[in-house]
């Protein structure tokens, strides 16, 4: 058996796996963290850990979260398990009678099920994953470690804070809540880096403990708040400095100074070595809100793409795709497919390929049913969704990514070599006539059938409406002039601080038709490069205010109140 191979659970106790959700930023699971939750029948976290590791989960697993629940216990400490759901198709494992985590990650093993209990950071350096291991070894409970990036090491990596160099200085980690006087001690004697795990409203107090240690008042400190996530926020100072630096940054006092930091002291923490290795925070749309007006399956990779970028990406669907009113001309057109009528088949969109997929479901075809003919795709997303359906396309715009695009590399009729002479264009109820125009013209009989229908969504929730109209939202990408109508239409017009970034020239006459300022304008029309112009937009708007020696800050905090209500 590989080492990384799933054990068998057994008949009766199951089996748990203790696994390390790292320090907040989903993409550091590793492999064999992803292949255990996919693997899962149960899940056990805290909620924060859930967020991290559930996309990963099955659907119909069932979900159990630690947490206490402020509201309905009196008593905060005693820990009184929550549960949840991972979707609408998942079940509830049985609340147990115990109140602790190892129960309750015992009760979920029982029957043979497979068990996840996921901690923050790795599971040896949770304070508890080792008690709740003891106890399944005293129940007979088989478990399995799946290490994961310690908080204390992936915090500092992500803020530009190297622990060591080629010096090879001695490294300590240090959790302040638990450290004696002791530990106090020795750190303070050392001059090596020191790790300090504590919360937002204790740093001072840590620091003061450090220098009553032997530690220097002028020793670079730097903090780090919601780590490796696009809330990161990191500050630099020392250790005498770092309590007034958190008051003059208006970070404390702060309803929020319970959260967890992460501390490191020491020279490898100075701020001029991070100016230049601050990689994440410095990227170009860091903590940038931006709107995608698209479904999720529409914008599943722009939105990766803006990740990359350290935005938050937030889809909002303004159209919604139904089936044509009279179906029977998209069902003659798909016989016809497969009878032979055709030479080409042109799709203009996703949704285009999505229809015709469906089409062919419901008659048990597949894309076998292609062969023989030609399959045109107006740009990269469409020809990617034909490829996912088993289709590769003879013809793809060499470039402008667009009907006037795919018309320029389109070949004329020719009756010695093209024996039929007629195209299969599905397409939406309110496509422009340019693609029929041009195909008649080089000589090509086009069937111009109606394959879907777009209609106006329905409006996003009432907190995203607000945040559209009100500023929250730092940038919006509007890739039609349809999505600019439509999301005016059912969530009101962005505020004037919200970046707009449109596709093309038409799609920004119609968001400037609306009372828009355009911002950002793509280069060509290809929703990557729009997301691209926007990151570029966001570097230089970046580097504007380094150079005039001003903070940086998103678009959204220069909307009155927008300083004080900013999450720390």
């Amino acid at each position: 058996m590989s080492p990384t191979t799933l054990p068998a659970a057994g008949p009766e106790h199951g089996h748990v796996t203790f696994l390390g959700a790292g320090p907040g930023d989903p993409g550091l699971l590793t492999l064999r963290a992803v292949e255990a939750l996919a693997n899962a029948d149960v899940l056990v976290a805290e909620h924060e850990v859930l967020d991290v590791v559930r996309t990963h989960a099955r659907p119909g697993v069932s979900v159990v979260n630690t947490d206490t629940d402020p509201s309905s216990d009196p008593n905060p400490g005693a820990g009184t398990p929550q549960q949840a759901v991972v979707d609408g198709a998942s079940t509830t494992a049985g609340a147990p009678a115990a109140r602790d985590a190892a129960h309750l990650v015992m009760e979920a093993a029982r029957g043979g099920r497979r068990v996840v209990r996921a901690v923050s950071g790795d599971p040896g350096l949770d304070a508890y994953a080792a008690e709740e291991m003891l106890a399944c070894a005293a129940a007979g409970v088989p478990f399995e470690v799946v290490p994961g990036i310690a908080t204390a090491v992936g915090v500092p990596a992500y803020a530009g804070v190297p622990l060591r160099d080629s010096q090879g200085a001695d490294v300590r980690f240090v959790d302040a809540r638990t450290a004696s006087d002791r530990c106090w001690t020795e750190v303070g004697a050392s001059d090596g880096t020191v790790v300090v795990s504590t919360t937002l409203d204790s740093v001072a107090a840590a620091a003061g403990e450090l220098v009553s240690a032997g530690r220097k008042p002028d020793t670079p400190m730097t903090v780090t708040v919601a780590g490796t996530t696009t809330r990161q926020r990191t500050w630099c100072a020392t250790l005498g400095t770092i309590a007034q630096t958190l008051k003059q940054a208006k970070v404390l006092p702060s309803p929020d100074g319970g959260r967890t930091v992460i501390a490191v002291v020491g020279e490898r923490s100075a701020a001029a070595q991070r100016d230049q290795l601050s990689w994440f925070e410095s990227k170009p749309l860091f903590g940038w809100r931006v709107l995608v007006p698209r479904t999720k399956e529409q914008a599943a990779s722009l939105s990766d793409q803006l990740r990359s970028y350290g935005a938050v990406p937030h889809e909002v669907p303004t159209i919604a795709v139904e089936p044509p009113r009279t179906p029977q001309q998209m069902e003659r057109a798909v016989k016809g497919l497969v009878t032979g009528r055709y030479e080409w088949i042109a799709f203009t969109s996703v949704n285009a390929v999505k229809a015709v997929r469906e089409k062919f479901e419901e008659y048990g075809l597949d894309a076998r049913a292609f062969a023989g003919i030609k399959v045109a795709a107006v740009g990269e997303q469409t020809a990617k969704a034909l490829i996912a359906f088993g289709v590769k396309p003879d013809l793809v715009p060499s470039g402008e990514q667009s009907a006037a695009g795919l018309l320029e590399d389109w070949p004329p009729y020719d009756p010695v070599f093209d024996p039929i002479d007629r195209v299969f264009l599905p397409r939406a109820d309110i496509a422009t006539e340019t693609l029929v125009a041009g195909l008649i013209e080089l000589g090509w009989e086009v069937d111009d059938v109606t394959a879907y229908r777009t209609v106006r969504a329905s409006p996003p929730p009432a907190d995203t409406r607000e945040a559209i109209k009100g500023g929250g939202f730092d940038a919006v990408l509007f890739t039609s002039s349809s999505t600019v109508r439509n999301l005016v239409g059912i969530a009101g017009k962005p505020h004037n601080v919200t970046v707009i970034a449109c596709i093309g020239p038409a799609t920004a006459k119609t968001a400037e038709e609306h009372g828009l300022r355009v911002d950002v304008m793509a280069p060509e029309p290809s929703v990557h490069k729009l997301a691209e112009a926007l990151a570029d937009f966001g570097m230089k708007r970046r580097a504007a205010a380094l150079e005039a020696g001003d903070p940086v800050t998103r678009p959204s905090e220069r909307r009155p109140g927008a300083r004080r209500r900013r999450a720390t």
